[in-house]
């Protein structure tokens, strides 16, 4: 929980200004690290659009935790002419959309050196990262040491602030693996039980009524043949 709020607070902090979260409601965010009060507060920060009223006009109100997470940009064609023609991509589900998963977020946040080493060509306006295919790529470093403030007092070190925002673009690209983990071993315990029980009624119970039976035809044979 402290990691994935520490999370949230890097990719508000940080990645937010260029990549949305588009797959997330306010709502997915109360019970994992914020409270119903806390998750309103924050979709009342934002404006969206109502729907049209009768003279056709869209006028603006605060979120609501049925929202979801506000794109820094109203379309892709902005978020281009904002970033020099690159288009930031939506971070919802980038940790599964990447081969390597966290392992490969996390070596990229951290895998910017000081300087390209000697041999490197990189085309102008990109960033060398050892960890991006082609080893050009289009964002700079963001992430510095102190360069946030957790509210929890840990040290926010570039290491500590990719390995947390890591934590929570897993979790957001996944929101319900944990309830399907505990529904897992819901079913796992009563699938259980049940086995147990027709375990127990197979030889006791079938078994008895068995030994019954073939008393029964015993008793008969017997008396037939006296």
């Amino acid at each position: 929980m402290h990691s994935l709020r520490r999370g949230f607070h890097v990719y508000r902090e940080v990645c937010a200004a260029c990549h949305s979260l588009s797959r997330i409601p306010y709502r997915s965010l109360v019970g994992v690290f914020m409270t119903a009060d806390e998750a309103k507060a924050l979709a009342e920060e934002h404006e969206y659009d109502t729907e049209p009223n009768d003279e056709g006009e869209i006028e603006q109100r605060p979120g609501k935790l049925s929202d979801y997470l506000q794109a820094p940009y109203k379309n892709d064609e902005a978020a281009r002419a904002a970033n020099n023609g690159a288009l930031p991509p939506d971070l919802s589900l980038i940790v599964k959309a990447r081969h390597g998963g966290c392992d490969y977020i996390f070596s990229l946040l951290t895998g910017y050196p000081e300087e390209a080493p000697a041999g490197a060509v990189v085309q102008s306006g990109l960033n060398f990262n050892p960890y991006f295919p082609g080893t050009g790529i289009a964002m700079a470093r963001v992430l510095y040491d102190g360069l946030v403030e957790y509210e929890d007092g840990t040290p926010a070190t570039t290491s500590q602030m990719a390995k947390d925002v890591v934590e929570f673009l897993h979790w957001a690209a996944e929101p319900e693996a944990d309830q399907r983990k505990k529904m897992g071993w819901k079913v796992l315990i009563i699938g259980t039980a049940i086995y147990a029980m027709s375990v127990w009624v197979k030889r006791y119970v079938i078994s008895g009524f068995h030994r019954i039976h073939m008393i029964a035809n015993i008793r008969q044979i017997q008396v037939v043949s006296t």
